[in-house]
C-alpha cells in the first residue's frame, strides 16, 4: 500500500463526512481528496523524476497537509521543514536534502526568498493560503487540473519521506522512509487502538503536523474519522476542542501534557470521549503519569518508536497502565511497552551479541519499520543498520513480563569515577517533587570523577525549593554516586518543536572549554 490508500479507505466510508476541521472550517473527505488529487496532478505535469524532494514549510493547517497527501500521490517524497527553525537551518536543509519543489505559508515568504536565493535546486514554489511575489498560489496553481486519482502507482520501497533527525548542533541526518516504513507505522497503530465500526472517530492534531501528528493522524482518517487541527497545544484551546468536538484521541509529549495537567479547573472538564491519550518522544515522570491516569482515566497510550523507525518499536496499551484493576507499579508505568507484533527486537552488547532476558545493553530492531537508510551517507548507515538490525543507541532491557524499558540514550550516560549513571533514574526522582515541573541530568567536566552529575530544573510557576532539597531527595532514593553534586535552576528548558528536552544545548555551556572524557 502507498500511504495515499490509508486516506482513500476513509473516503471510501466516509465521503461526504468531515476529513479536517480547523477554526469553524470544515472539508468533507471527497473535497480534500479532490484537492490532494489535483495537487498530484499539478505536480505530475511539472515533468520531474519519481523521488523528487518536496517541502512543506508551514504552521498547522489542512491545507498544508492536504498538499503533502497530494505530493504522495504524484510519488514525489516529502521533507518537512520546522517553521520555529532559524532561516539559516531552513536553508540548509532545503539545499543538502535536494529540495525543488516547495510548498509554503505566506506568512514565511521573507524566509523563503532567501531560500531561493541560496538553493539552485530551488525552482518550484507554491503559496499554499495566498500570494507571494513571483510564485502561484495554490488555488491558481491547481485550477484545471482534474479531480480524479492520477495513474501513477507508488511502489512499496519508494521514497515516501526524508525525515531531518532531531540534532541540535550540526547538520541532522536525512532519515529515508518508504511507504513500506509509514504505512507499518500506520497498521501497529490501528491495530493497538481499536474501534468498532460505528464508533465516531476524532483525532486532534495539536502537536506538529510535520512531525509525528501528522503520521499519527492517519490512522483515524483509514477508518473514516475526522481530524481536529490546532495551530498550537495551547493547554486552555485544547481542553476546549475535547469538549467542543468530542476528541477521542490525541497525541502529546510530555512536558506539553505536564502543562496541560496544571491547567486550572481541568478536573471540572468534559473529558469523557477520550479513549486514547498518546504519548511518547521523551521520557516520562511517572508521578505525572499517575497524575494523568488520575485526570484523563484509563485512556494513557505510550508508543516507543524514533525517526529511523517511527512510532512501532514498542506499546504500552491504557490496559497495561493497570494491575487487578489497580494503577501498576512503578516498574510497570516507567516501562514503555510491549515490543510490537510487527517487527522484531533484542538487547545486544556492544559486540551485536543478543543478550538475554534481564540484561542490559543497546535496543536493536528489525522488520518493515526499519527505515532505508540516511540520505546520501552510507557511511553512517553502515553504522547505524547491521546485518538487518537497526541500532538504536537507546539503552534498555526486557523485564520477566516481555516489557520493554529505556535506561537511558547511549551518549547520554553518565560516568562519574567509574560508575554508571543514567540521567533518567535521576530524573524521576526530582519529578516526584511537587515545586519540579520538568528537568535534565547531564554530565559536566569534573577534575576528580571525570563527570560529575548535575541537575538542570524548571519549577511550576511561583514555586520554590532549594538546591539542597533537591540533592538530599535524590541521595535518599538514590545513593550519593548518583544524586546530582549541583543544581541549577532555569526559567525554560530549551526543547525542540515536539516538546523534547534538548539536552545537547543543555550541556554545551558547561562543555566549551573542555573536551568530554567517554
Amino acid at each position: 500500500m502507498a500511504i495515499t490508500d490509508f486516506f482513500d479507505r476513509g473516503c471510501l466510508l466516509n465521503r461526504e463526512g468531515t476529513a479536517f476541521a480547523m477554526d469553524g472550517q470544515r472539508w468533507t473527505f471527497g473535497e480534500a481528496q479532490g484537492i490532494t488529487c489535483k495537487v498530484a496532478h499539478a505536480l505530475l505535469e511539472l515533468g520531474l523524476p519519481k523521488e523528487t524532494k518536496a517541502a512543506v514549510l508551514s504552521a498547522n493547517h489542512p491545507l498544508s497537509w492536504m498538499c503533502v497527501l497530494g505530493l504522495w500521490r504524484a510519488g514525489f517524497v516529502w521533507v518537512p521543514v520546522n517553521p520555529r527553525a532559524s532561516a539559516p537551518e531552513q536553508q540548509q536543509l532545503v539545499h543538502a536534502f535536494d529540495v525543488e519543489v516547495l510548498f509554503f505559508q505566506h506568512k514565511f515568504w521573507p524566509v523563503v526568498e532567501q531560500l531561493q536565493s541560496q538553493c539552485p535546486r530551488l525552482r518550484h514554489l507554491v503559496c499554499i493560503d495566498g500570494t507571494s511575489p513571483g510564485c502561484r498560489s495554490l488555488p491558481e496553481w491547481i485550477a484545471g487540473q482534474p479531480s480524479t486519482l492520477p495513474g501513477y502507482l507508488c511502489e512499496q520501497d519508494d521514497l515516501a519521506a526524508l525525515m531531518p533527525t532531531g540534532g541540535t548542533t550540526g547538520m541532522p541526518k536525512g532519515v529515508m522512509l518508504t511507504h513500506r516504513n509509514l504505512g507499518t507505522s500506520i497498521a501497529f497503530s490501528i491495530i493497538n487502538a481499536t474501534y468498532e465500526a460505528q464508533d465516531a472517530i476524532v483525532n486532534l492534531a495539536a502537536a506538529p503536523m510535520t512531525h509525528s501528528a501528522g503520521f499519527l493522524s492517519l490512522p483515524a482518517t483509514a477508518r473514516g474519522g475526522t481530524v481536529v487541527v490546532l495551530t498550537k497545544p495551547d493547554p486552555g484551546a485544547l481542553l476546549d476542542a475535547i469538549e467542543q468536538h468530542g476528541v477521542t484521541e490525541l497525541f502529546l509529549p510530555p512536558t506539553v501534557l505536564y502543562r496541560l495537567l496544571e491547567t486550572p479547573g481541568i478536573r471540572t472538564r468534559k473529558l469523557s470521549t477520550l479513549r486514547y491519550f498518546m504519548y511518547g518522544a521523551a521520557p516520562m515522570s511517572v508521578g505525572k503519569l499517575k497524575e494523568a491516569l488520575d485526570v484523563f482515566g484509563p485512556v494513557m497510550f505510550q508508543g516507543y518508536g524514533q525517526t529511523e523507525a517511527p512510532g512501532g518499536i514498542a506499546i504500552l496499551r491504557p490496559g497495561d497502565h493497570f494491575v487487578d484493576g489497580k494503577v501498576a507499579p512503578d516498574e510497570r508505568l516507567s516501562a514503555c511497552g510491549l515490543p510490537s507484533v510487527l517487527n522484531v527486537l533484542a538487547i545486544m552488547d556492544d559486540e551485536g551479541k543478543v543478550l538475554a532476558q534481564g540484561s542490559s545493553g543497546e535496543i536493536c530492531v528489525r522488520g518493515d519499520i526499519v527505515m532505508k537508510g540516511y540520505y546520501k551517507q552510507p557511511d553512517k548507515t553502515a553504522e547505524s543498520i547491521i546485518d538487518g538490525w537497526l541500532h538504536t543507541g537507546d539503552v534498555g532491557h526486557l523485564d520477566a513480563q516481555g516489557y520493554l524499558h529505556i535506561t537511558d540514550r547511549k551518549r547520554d550516560v553518565i560516568i562519574s569515577g567509574g560508575f554508571n549513571v543514567y540521567p533518567s533514574e535521576v530524573e524521576q526522582v526530582l519529578w516526584t517533587h511537587p515545586a519540579v515541573l520538568d528537568c535534565a541530568v547531564i554530565g559536566v567536566p569534573d577534575d576528580k570523577w571525570g563527570e560529575a552529575v548535575k541537575a538542570v530544573v524548571e519549577l511550576k510557576p511561583q514555586a520554590q525549593v532549594s538546591a539542597e532539597a533537591l540533592i538530599a531527595l535524590c541521595k535518599e532514593r538514590l545513593g550519593s554516586v548518583k544524586a546530582p553534586k549541583s543544581v541549577d535552576f532555569v526559567t525554560s528548558l530549551p526543547r525542540s518543536p515536539v516538546g523534547k528536552v534538548l539536552k545537547k544545548e543543555i550541556r554545551a555551556p558547561y562543555w566549551q572549554q573542555a573536551e568530554r572524557r567517554i
